[in-house]
Protein backbone atom coordinates (compact mmCIF):
# COMPACT_ATOMS: atom_id res chain seq x y z
CA UNK A 1 0.00 0.00 0.00
CA UNK A 2 1.84 3.55 -0.96
CA UNK A 3 1.83 5.04 2.29
CA UNK A 4 0.72 8.72 0.23
CA UNK A 5 -2.77 6.91 1.10
CA UNK A 6 -4.17 6.68 4.48
CA UNK A 7 -6.34 3.12 5.31
CA UNK A 8 -9.09 5.41 5.77
CA UNK A 9 -8.54 6.63 1.55
CA UNK A 10 -7.95 3.20 0.80
CA UNK A 11 -10.70 1.80 1.33
CA UNK A 12 -13.61 4.44 0.90
CA UNK A 13 -11.74 6.79 -1.26
CA UNK A 14 -14.37 8.86 -3.82
CA UNK A 15 -17.57 7.61 -1.60
CA UNK A 16 -16.29 9.94 1.40
CA UNK A 17 -14.66 12.75 -1.43
CA UNK A 18 -18.45 12.73 -2.05
CA UNK A 19 -17.37 12.06 -6.28
CA UNK A 20 -19.87 9.15 -7.04
CA UNK A 21 -20.87 8.81 -10.75
CA UNK A 22 -25.19 9.12 -10.32
CA UNK A 23 -25.12 5.33 -12.18
CA UNK A 24 -22.70 3.80 -9.70
CA UNK A 25 -18.86 2.57 -10.40
CA UNK A 26 -19.96 -0.34 -12.33
CA UNK A 27 -20.25 -0.81 -16.25
CA UNK A 28 -24.12 -1.36 -15.68
CA UNK A 29 -26.78 1.30 -13.78
CA UNK A 30 -28.56 -0.78 -10.94
CA UNK A 31 -31.03 -3.19 -11.73
CA UNK A 32 -33.83 -1.27 -10.95
CA UNK A 33 -32.70 2.07 -13.19
CA UNK A 34 -31.77 -0.96 -16.20
CA UNK A 35 -35.09 -3.37 -15.04
CA UNK A 36 -35.29 -6.17 -12.94
CA UNK A 37 -34.77 -9.60 -13.86
CA UNK A 38 -37.53 -12.03 -14.31
CA UNK A 39 -38.86 -14.25 -11.54
CA UNK A 40 -37.62 -16.82 -13.66
CA UNK A 41 -34.17 -15.74 -14.43
CA UNK A 42 -31.59 -16.66 -12.19
CA UNK A 43 -29.46 -13.97 -10.10
CA UNK A 44 -25.75 -13.72 -10.80
CA UNK A 45 -24.14 -14.08 -7.04
CA UNK A 46 -21.00 -12.74 -5.76
CA UNK A 47 -19.63 -13.49 -2.28
CA UNK A 48 -17.45 -11.73 0.05
CA UNK A 49 -16.50 -14.11 2.57
CA UNK A 50 -16.25 -17.97 1.79
CA UNK A 51 -15.15 -19.73 5.00
CA UNK A 52 -17.26 -19.83 8.15
CA UNK A 53 -20.44 -18.43 7.62
CA UNK A 54 -20.24 -17.09 4.41
CA UNK A 55 -20.15 -21.27 3.64
CA UNK A 56 -23.70 -21.44 4.48
CA UNK A 57 -24.67 -18.43 2.70
CA UNK A 58 -24.03 -19.15 0.07
CA UNK A 59 -25.62 -22.20 0.40
CA UNK A 60 -28.69 -20.41 0.56
CA UNK A 61 -28.43 -19.20 -2.60
CA UNK A 62 -26.82 -21.81 -4.42
CA UNK A 63 -30.27 -22.30 -6.49
CA UNK A 64 -29.03 -19.22 -8.08
CA UNK A 65 -25.48 -18.67 -10.34
CA UNK A 66 -22.54 -18.47 -8.21
CA UNK A 67 -20.18 -16.51 -10.17
CA UNK A 68 -17.22 -15.33 -8.30
CA UNK A 69 -15.68 -15.65 -4.43
CA UNK A 70 -13.62 -13.60 -2.44
CA UNK A 71 -11.71 -14.38 0.88
CA UNK A 72 -8.68 -12.89 2.22
CA UNK A 73 -8.00 -16.58 4.08
CA UNK A 74 -7.19 -19.16 1.57
CA UNK A 75 -6.96 -22.23 4.21
CA UNK A 76 -10.60 -21.10 5.70
CA UNK A 77 -11.75 -20.65 2.14
CA UNK A 78 -10.54 -24.11 0.82
CA UNK A 79 -13.69 -25.83 1.01
CA UNK A 80 -15.92 -23.76 -0.73
CA UNK A 81 -13.04 -22.21 -3.36
CA UNK A 82 -12.75 -26.50 -4.01
CA UNK A 83 -16.96 -26.80 -4.41
CA UNK A 84 -16.71 -24.46 -6.96
CA UNK A 85 -13.42 -25.05 -8.98
CA UNK A 86 -14.01 -22.73 -11.98
CA UNK A 87 -15.14 -19.64 -10.47
CA UNK A 88 -12.49 -16.51 -10.10
CA UNK A 89 -11.39 -16.41 -6.90
CA UNK A 90 -10.29 -12.91 -4.96
CA UNK A 91 -8.60 -11.65 -1.97
CA UNK A 92 -9.52 -8.17 -2.37
CA UNK A 93 -13.24 -8.17 -2.74
CA UNK A 94 -12.76 -4.09 -4.48
CA UNK A 95 -10.59 -6.37 -7.37
CA UNK A 96 -13.55 -8.45 -8.11
CA UNK A 97 -15.91 -5.54 -7.93
CA UNK A 98 -13.84 -4.22 -11.00
CA UNK A 99 -12.68 -7.38 -12.86
CA UNK A 100 -16.29 -9.15 -12.63
CA UNK A 101 -18.46 -6.34 -11.85
CA UNK A 102 -20.69 -6.40 -14.98
CA UNK A 103 -21.20 -9.72 -14.43
CA UNK A 104 -22.66 -9.36 -11.02
CA UNK A 105 -25.92 -8.30 -10.13
CA UNK A 106 -25.77 -9.14 -6.15
CA UNK A 107 -23.52 -9.97 -3.65
CA UNK A 108 -23.01 -11.53 0.15
CA UNK A 109 -21.23 -9.88 2.56
CA UNK A 110 -20.20 -12.44 5.53
CA UNK A 111 -17.15 -10.98 6.87
CA UNK A 112 -16.04 -9.72 10.04
CA UNK A 113 -18.68 -7.08 11.37
CA UNK A 114 -16.30 -4.22 11.27
CA UNK A 115 -15.36 -4.36 7.28
CA UNK A 116 -19.38 -4.51 6.80
CA UNK A 117 -19.87 -1.39 5.65
CA UNK A 118 -16.82 -0.99 3.54
CA UNK A 119 -17.73 -3.96 1.35
CA UNK A 120 -21.51 -3.70 1.14
CA UNK A 121 -21.20 0.25 0.40
CA UNK A 122 -19.18 -0.66 -2.11
CA UNK A 123 -21.36 -2.95 -3.86
CA UNK A 124 -24.28 -0.64 -3.51
CA UNK A 125 -22.73 1.97 -5.05
CA UNK A 126 -22.31 -0.05 -8.11
CA UNK A 127 -26.05 -0.97 -8.19
CA UNK A 128 -25.46 -4.15 -6.19
CA UNK A 129 -28.06 -6.18 -4.02
CA UNK A 130 -26.37 -7.05 -0.96
CA UNK A 131 -27.03 -9.51 1.24
CA UNK A 132 -25.01 -8.80 4.88
CA UNK A 133 -24.35 -10.96 8.08
CA UNK A 134 -25.99 -9.92 11.71
CA UNK A 135 -25.26 -7.30 13.34
CA UNK A 136 -24.91 -5.51 10.35
CA UNK A 137 -22.47 -2.85 11.27
CA UNK A 138 -20.32 -2.53 14.31
CA UNK A 139 -21.62 1.53 14.88
CA UNK A 140 -25.15 3.51 14.97
CA UNK A 141 -22.68 6.10 12.06
CA UNK A 142 -22.83 2.85 9.89
CA UNK A 143 -25.98 1.75 10.13
CA UNK A 144 -27.41 5.07 9.02
CA UNK A 145 -24.98 5.34 6.18
CA UNK A 146 -26.31 1.91 4.84
CA UNK A 147 -29.67 2.45 5.45
CA UNK A 148 -29.17 5.88 3.37
CA UNK A 149 -26.73 4.17 0.67
CA UNK A 150 -29.15 1.42 0.06
CA UNK A 151 -32.11 3.94 -0.89
CA UNK A 152 -30.18 6.57 -2.96
CA UNK A 153 -29.24 3.33 -5.05
CA UNK A 154 -32.56 1.64 -4.65
CA UNK A 155 -30.72 -2.07 -4.34
CA UNK A 156 -32.44 -5.08 -2.66
CA UNK A 157 -31.39 -5.56 0.81
CA UNK A 158 -31.43 -7.89 3.49
CA UNK A 159 -29.63 -8.52 7.16
CA UNK A 160 -28.25 -12.30 7.82
CA UNK A 161 -30.56 -12.55 10.94
CA UNK A 162 -32.76 -15.41 9.78
CA UNK A 163 -35.14 -15.08 12.88
CA UNK A 164 -36.70 -12.26 10.79
CA UNK A 165 -38.03 -14.81 8.40
CA UNK A 166 -39.26 -17.52 11.10
CA UNK A 167 -42.72 -18.16 11.60
CA UNK A 168 -42.15 -18.03 15.67
CA UNK A 169 -41.52 -14.00 15.60
CA UNK A 170 -44.45 -13.55 13.15
CA UNK A 171 -46.81 -15.90 16.13
CA UNK A 172 -44.78 -13.69 18.63
CA UNK A 173 -45.81 -10.66 17.09
CA UNK A 174 -49.68 -11.94 16.36
CA UNK A 175 -50.36 -12.86 20.07
CA UNK A 176 -49.14 -9.92 21.58
CA UNK A 177 -51.38 -7.44 19.36
CA UNK A 178 -54.35 -9.87 19.57
CA UNK A 179 -54.15 -8.90 23.43
CA UNK A 180 -53.16 -12.51 24.98
CA UNK A 181 -50.83 -11.00 27.55
CA UNK A 182 -52.09 -7.33 27.60
CA UNK A 183 -49.87 -4.68 27.20
CA UNK A 184 -45.82 -5.66 27.96
CA UNK A 185 -43.98 -4.15 30.29
CA UNK A 186 -40.79 -6.15 30.72
CA UNK A 187 -38.64 -8.24 28.44
CA UNK A 188 -35.90 -10.49 29.47
CA UNK A 189 -33.77 -12.24 26.89
CA UNK A 190 -30.36 -14.34 27.34
CA UNK A 191 -27.23 -15.93 25.22
CA UNK A 192 -24.52 -18.33 26.93
CA UNK A 193 -22.20 -16.51 23.95
CA UNK A 194 -19.66 -15.54 24.18
CA UNK A 195 -17.69 -19.04 23.55
CA UNK A 196 -14.82 -16.72 22.35
CA UNK A 197 -12.64 -15.18 24.95
CA UNK A 198 -13.63 -11.50 25.99
CA UNK A 199 -11.81 -9.57 28.60
CA UNK A 200 -8.56 -10.19 28.35
CA UNK A 201 -6.20 -8.18 29.38
CA UNK A 202 -2.74 -9.22 27.43
CA UNK A 203 -2.22 -9.40 23.96
CA UNK A 204 0.69 -11.92 22.96
CA UNK A 205 3.87 -11.50 21.17
CA UNK A 206 3.38 -10.88 17.59
CA UNK A 207 4.38 -14.10 14.96
CA UNK A 208 4.60 -14.72 11.32
CA UNK A 209 1.49 -14.21 9.33
CA UNK A 210 0.34 -17.41 7.73
CA UNK A 211 1.43 -17.74 4.04
CA UNK A 212 -2.77 -18.35 3.48
CA UNK A 213 -3.59 -15.22 5.26
CA UNK A 214 -3.55 -11.64 3.87
CA UNK A 215 -3.21 -9.65 6.73
CA UNK A 216 -3.43 -6.52 5.57
CA UNK A 217 -6.33 -7.17 3.64
CA UNK A 218 -7.78 -8.94 6.33
CA UNK A 219 -7.24 -5.40 9.17
CA UNK A 220 -8.83 -3.38 6.32
CA UNK A 221 -10.27 -0.13 8.11
CA UNK A 222 -8.73 -0.89 11.39
CA UNK A 223 -5.48 0.61 12.77
CA UNK A 224 -2.75 -1.64 11.53
CA UNK A 225 -1.15 -4.30 14.43
CA UNK A 226 0.89 -7.05 14.16
CA UNK A 227 -0.64 -10.28 13.29
CA UNK A 228 -0.53 -12.88 16.56
CA UNK A 229 -1.93 -16.40 16.91
CA UNK A 230 -1.95 -16.29 20.48
CA UNK A 231 0.87 -18.60 21.06
CA UNK A 232 0.59 -22.51 22.66
CA UNK A 233 -1.18 -21.16 25.67
CA UNK A 234 -4.23 -19.28 24.00
CA UNK A 235 -7.67 -20.28 25.44
CA UNK A 236 -9.55 -21.22 23.21
CA UNK A 237 -11.09 -23.82 20.20
CA UNK A 238 -12.14 -20.97 17.35
CA UNK A 239 -8.69 -20.58 15.86
CA UNK A 240 -5.62 -18.01 16.55
CA UNK A 241 -6.02 -14.52 18.24
CA UNK A 242 -7.95 -12.40 16.04
CA UNK A 243 -9.16 -14.84 13.94
CA UNK A 244 -10.90 -16.73 12.18
CA UNK A 245 -13.19 -16.40 14.63
CA UNK A 246 -12.60 -14.73 17.90
CA UNK A 247 -12.35 -11.66 16.44
CA UNK A 248 -16.01 -10.67 17.91
CA UNK A 249 -14.71 -10.10 21.00
CA UNK A 250 -12.61 -6.82 20.07
CA UNK A 251 -13.91 -3.87 20.55
CA UNK A 252 -12.30 -2.81 17.17
CA UNK A 253 -13.63 -5.83 14.98
CA UNK A 254 -17.20 -6.75 16.81
CA UNK A 255 -19.77 -6.51 18.84
CA UNK A 256 -19.29 -9.19 21.22
CA UNK A 257 -22.06 -11.50 22.28
CA UNK A 258 -24.81 -8.57 21.18
CA UNK A 259 -23.54 -9.26 17.45
CA UNK A 260 -23.84 -13.01 17.44
CA UNK A 261 -26.78 -13.74 19.03
CA UNK A 262 -29.13 -10.35 20.01
CA UNK A 263 -29.92 -9.61 16.38
CA UNK A 264 -31.64 -13.17 16.32
CA UNK A 265 -32.87 -13.77 20.18
CA UNK A 266 -34.36 -10.02 20.35
CA UNK A 267 -35.86 -9.78 16.71
CA UNK A 268 -39.17 -10.86 18.33
CA UNK A 269 -39.02 -8.40 20.42
CA UNK A 270 -37.97 -5.43 17.61
CA UNK A 271 -41.26 -7.18 15.57
CA UNK A 272 -43.99 -7.68 18.23
CA UNK A 273 -43.35 -4.55 20.33
CA UNK A 274 -42.85 -2.05 17.52
CA UNK A 275 -39.60 -0.73 19.48
CA UNK A 276 -38.02 2.13 17.57
CA UNK A 277 -35.48 3.86 19.39
CA UNK A 278 -34.50 4.08 23.05
CA UNK A 279 -34.69 6.58 25.88
CA UNK A 280 -31.75 5.05 27.64
CA UNK A 281 -29.16 2.38 27.98
CA UNK A 282 -27.08 1.29 30.67
CA UNK A 283 -24.84 -1.77 31.39
CA UNK A 284 -26.33 -2.87 35.15
CA UNK A 285 -23.55 -5.33 35.52
CA UNK A 286 -20.37 -6.81 34.45
CA UNK A 287 -17.44 -8.85 34.92
CA UNK A 288 -14.03 -9.31 33.36
CA UNK A 289 -13.07 -6.09 32.58
CA UNK A 290 -10.97 -5.29 29.23
CA UNK A 291 -9.13 -2.18 27.54
CA UNK A 292 -9.46 -3.80 24.10
CA UNK A 293 -12.00 -6.23 24.65
CA UNK A 294 -16.00 -7.24 25.81
CA UNK A 295 -16.43 -8.06 28.84
CA UNK A 296 -16.59 -11.97 29.96
CA UNK A 297 -20.58 -11.78 31.11
CA UNK A 298 -22.81 -8.61 31.34
CA UNK A 299 -26.33 -7.46 31.90
CA UNK A 300 -27.83 -4.08 29.88
CA UNK A 301 -30.84 -2.53 30.52
CA UNK A 302 -32.63 -0.36 27.21
CA UNK A 303 -35.66 1.80 28.32
CA UNK A 304 -38.50 2.57 25.67
CA UNK A 305 -40.98 5.11 25.76
CA UNK A 306 -44.71 4.16 24.93
CA UNK A 307 -45.39 3.50 21.85
CA UNK A 308 -49.19 4.50 20.54
CA UNK A 309 -50.92 2.00 22.61
CA UNK A 310 -48.17 -0.10 23.90
CA UNK A 311 -46.87 0.81 27.21
CA UNK A 312 -43.53 1.86 28.14
CA UNK A 313 -40.70 -1.18 28.54
CA UNK A 314 -37.89 -2.16 29.89
CA UNK A 315 -35.70 -4.62 27.95
CA UNK A 316 -32.84 -6.68 29.49
CA UNK A 317 -30.07 -8.53 27.94
CA UNK A 318 -28.46 -11.20 29.51
CA UNK A 319 -25.05 -12.27 28.18
CA UNK A 320 -22.28 -14.96 29.15
CA UNK A 321 -24.83 -17.28 31.21
CA UNK A 322 -23.99 -20.80 32.44
CA UNK A 323 -27.47 -21.14 33.66
CA UNK A 324 -31.07 -19.22 32.73
CA UNK A 325 -31.29 -15.60 34.05
CA UNK A 326 -33.12 -15.26 37.76
CA UNK A 327 -36.24 -12.75 36.77
CA UNK A 328 -38.12 -11.84 39.61
CA UNK A 329 -41.58 -12.99 39.65
CA UNK A 330 -40.76 -15.90 36.80
CA UNK A 331 -40.50 -19.19 38.04
CA UNK A 332 -37.38 -20.73 36.88
CA UNK A 333 -38.94 -23.72 35.41
CA UNK A 334 -40.72 -21.53 32.90
CA UNK A 335 -37.70 -20.04 31.09
CA UNK A 336 -37.17 -22.74 28.61
CA UNK A 337 -36.05 -20.84 25.95
CA UNK A 338 -35.19 -23.34 23.50
CA UNK A 339 -37.16 -25.67 24.04
CA UNK A 340 -35.48 -29.01 25.32
CA UNK A 341 -36.19 -32.39 23.90
CA UNK A 342 -35.78 -36.12 24.57
CA UNK A 343 -32.99 -38.04 21.94
CA UNK A 344 -34.50 -39.25 19.21
CA UNK A 345 -33.97 -42.42 17.78
CA UNK A 346 -32.19 -42.57 14.36
CA UNK A 347 -34.44 -42.10 11.76
CA UNK A 348 -36.99 -40.78 13.21
CA UNK A 349 -39.21 -38.17 11.63
CA UNK A 350 -38.93 -34.50 12.37
CA UNK A 351 -40.70 -32.74 14.74
CA UNK A 352 -43.45 -30.20 13.28
CA UNK A 353 -42.29 -26.86 12.52
CA UNK A 354 -42.66 -24.88 15.85
CA UNK A 355 -43.95 -27.43 17.70
CA UNK A 356 -47.12 -27.32 16.44
CA UNK A 357 -49.58 -28.89 13.74
CA UNK A 358 -52.74 -27.36 11.53
CA UNK A 359 -52.11 -24.26 14.35
CA UNK A 360 -52.69 -25.92 17.31
CA UNK A 361 -49.88 -26.54 20.03
CA UNK A 362 -48.82 -30.47 19.94
CA UNK A 363 -49.54 -31.39 23.64
CA UNK A 364 -46.99 -34.48 22.78
CA UNK A 365 -44.67 -31.81 22.23
CA UNK A 366 -45.23 -29.66 25.10
CA UNK A 367 -45.05 -33.06 27.64
CA UNK A 368 -42.28 -34.36 25.95
CA UNK A 369 -40.42 -30.84 26.56
CA UNK A 370 -41.18 -31.22 30.40
CA UNK A 371 -40.83 -34.88 30.83
CA UNK A 372 -37.85 -36.22 33.30
CA UNK A 373 -36.21 -37.65 30.18
CA UNK A 374 -35.78 -34.08 27.90
CA UNK A 375 -32.27 -32.71 27.91
CA UNK A 376 -32.00 -29.25 29.21
CA UNK A 377 -33.42 -26.47 27.57
CA UNK A 378 -31.22 -24.39 24.98
CA UNK A 379 -29.04 -21.80 26.39
CA UNK A 380 -30.74 -18.67 24.54
CA UNK A 381 -34.62 -17.60 24.36
CA UNK A 382 -36.70 -14.07 25.46
CA UNK A 383 -39.48 -13.70 27.94
CA UNK A 384 -41.97 -11.29 27.52
CA UNK A 385 -43.81 -9.95 30.90
CA UNK A 386 -47.28 -8.69 30.35
CA UNK A 387 -50.05 -7.51 32.45
CA UNK A 388 -51.90 -10.77 31.77
CA UNK A 389 -49.55 -13.21 31.45
CA UNK A 390 -45.98 -13.98 29.61
CA UNK A 391 -44.88 -15.39 26.56
CA UNK A 392 -41.56 -17.40 25.71
CA UNK A 393 -39.39 -17.96 22.44
CA UNK A 394 -36.48 -19.55 21.56
CA UNK A 395 -33.38 -18.30 20.22
CA UNK A 396 -34.51 -17.40 16.69
CA UNK A 397 -38.66 -16.51 17.40
CA UNK A 398 -39.15 -20.42 17.15
CA UNK A 399 -40.86 -22.30 19.77
CA UNK A 400 -43.27 -19.37 20.76
CA UNK A 401 -45.35 -20.36 23.42
CA UNK A 402 -47.30 -18.72 26.18
CA UNK A 403 -46.38 -19.53 30.17
CA UNK A 404 -47.14 -21.44 31.98
CA UNK A 405 -46.72 -23.89 28.85
CA UNK A 406 -48.46 -26.64 30.01
CA UNK A 407 -51.93 -24.92 30.29
CA UNK A 408 -51.64 -22.42 28.07
CA UNK A 409 -50.65 -23.88 25.08
CA UNK A 410 -52.94 -27.28 25.68
CA UNK A 411 -55.33 -27.07 22.37
CA UNK A 412 -54.11 -23.27 21.82
CA UNK A 413 -55.36 -21.60 18.69
CA UNK A 414 -52.69 -19.54 17.15
CA UNK A 415 -54.25 -15.97 16.01
CA UNK A 416 -55.38 -15.61 12.26
CA UNK A 417 -52.00 -14.77 10.34
CA UNK A 418 -51.65 -10.46 9.92
CA UNK A 419 -48.20 -10.87 8.78
CA UNK A 420 -46.52 -11.91 5.17
CA UNK A 421 -45.08 -15.63 5.86
CA UNK A 422 -41.55 -15.62 4.44
CA UNK A 423 -40.44 -17.77 1.61
CA UNK A 424 -37.15 -18.48 3.57
CA UNK A 425 -34.59 -15.83 4.43
CA UNK A 426 -32.49 -16.27 1.29
CA UNK A 427 -35.17 -16.58 -1.11
CA UNK A 428 -36.94 -13.59 0.21
CA UNK A 429 -34.19 -11.37 -0.86
CA UNK A 430 -33.47 -12.96 -3.86
CA UNK A 431 -37.43 -12.66 -4.84
CA UNK A 432 -36.59 -8.24 -3.87
CA UNK A 433 -33.58 -8.49 -5.94
CA UNK A 434 -35.94 -9.72 -8.66
CA UNK A 435 -38.65 -6.91 -8.38
CA UNK A 436 -40.62 -8.82 -5.53
CA UNK A 437 -41.75 -6.70 -2.27
CA UNK A 438 -38.75 -5.77 0.16
CA UNK A 439 -37.30 -8.66 2.13
CA UNK A 440 -38.88 -8.76 5.36
CA UNK A 441 -35.19 -7.60 7.36
CA UNK A 442 -33.82 -4.94 4.33
CA UNK A 443 -32.21 -2.02 5.65
CA UNK A 444 -34.94 0.11 6.22
CA UNK A 445 -36.14 -2.46 8.85
CA UNK A 446 -32.55 -4.05 10.11
CA UNK A 447 -30.89 -0.46 10.50
CA UNK A 448 -33.19 1.17 12.97
CA UNK A 449 -33.28 -2.11 14.68
CA UNK A 450 -28.79 -2.93 14.82
CA UNK A 451 -29.15 1.32 15.57
CA UNK A 452 -30.76 0.82 19.00
CA UNK A 453 -29.31 -2.82 20.05
CA UNK A 454 -25.45 -1.26 19.15
CA UNK A 455 -26.37 1.22 21.83
CA UNK A 456 -25.86 -1.61 24.16
CA UNK A 457 -22.33 -1.50 22.57
CA UNK A 458 -21.56 1.32 23.92
CA UNK A 459 -22.73 1.03 27.63
CA UNK A 460 -20.62 -2.24 27.40
CA UNK A 461 -17.37 0.35 27.03
CA UNK A 462 -19.14 3.17 29.40
CA UNK A 463 -20.37 3.50 33.01
CA UNK A 464 -23.42 4.72 33.46
CA UNK A 465 -27.21 5.16 32.22
CA UNK A 466 -26.71 6.46 29.10
CA UNK A 467 -29.71 9.27 27.62
CA UNK A 468 -30.40 8.60 23.73
CA UNK A 469 -31.79 11.53 21.44
CA UNK A 470 -32.30 9.46 18.42
CA UNK A 471 -33.00 12.52 16.07
CA UNK A 472 -29.71 13.85 17.20
CA UNK A 473 -28.02 10.63 16.79
CA UNK A 474 -25.62 11.11 19.81
CA UNK A 475 -25.83 11.03 23.74
CA UNK A 476 -27.17 14.04 25.50
CA UNK A 477 -25.39 12.87 28.68
CA UNK A 478 -21.92 11.62 27.96
CA UNK A 479 -18.83 12.95 25.48
CA UNK A 480 -17.29 9.67 25.82
CA UNK A 481 -19.68 7.32 24.98
CA UNK A 482 -20.47 9.95 21.50
CA UNK A 483 -16.86 8.79 20.86
CA UNK A 484 -17.87 5.00 20.11
CA UNK A 485 -20.83 6.08 18.02
CA UNK A 486 -18.66 6.20 14.40
CA UNK A 487 -15.48 4.22 13.39
CA UNK A 488 -12.33 6.22 12.82
CA UNK A 489 -12.44 6.04 9.30
CA UNK A 490 -15.67 8.23 9.22
CA UNK A 491 -13.78 10.65 11.62
CA UNK A 492 -11.90 13.71 10.11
Amino acid sequence: MSSQFSRRYFFYGSLLAGAIPSQGFGSVASLRAAGYKSPNEKLNIASIGAGGKASSDIDGCAHENIVALCDVDEKEAARKFKQYPDLPKFKDFRKMLDEKGKDIDAVIVTIPDFMHATAAIACMERGKHVYVQKPLVRTVAEARLMRETANKYKVATQMGNQGYSNEGTRQAAEMIWAGEIGGVKEVHAWTDRPWWPQGLTEIPAPDAVPATLDWNLWLGNAAKRPYTSGGAGYPNQYGNFYQPFNWRGFYDFGCGALGDMACHILGASNMALRLGAPTSVECVSKEGASSFMFPKKAVIRYDFPARGSMPAVKIFWHEGLKERPKIEGVADSELLGDLPVKPKAKGAPAEPANGFVGGVYSRERMDEAHSPEAHAPGPNGSVFIGEKGMLTTGSIGEHTRLLPALERMADYKFPEPSLTRSPGHYRDWIRACKGGEAACSNFNVSAPFVEWMLLGVVALRVDGKLEWDAAKGRFTNNAEANKYLKPSWMKS
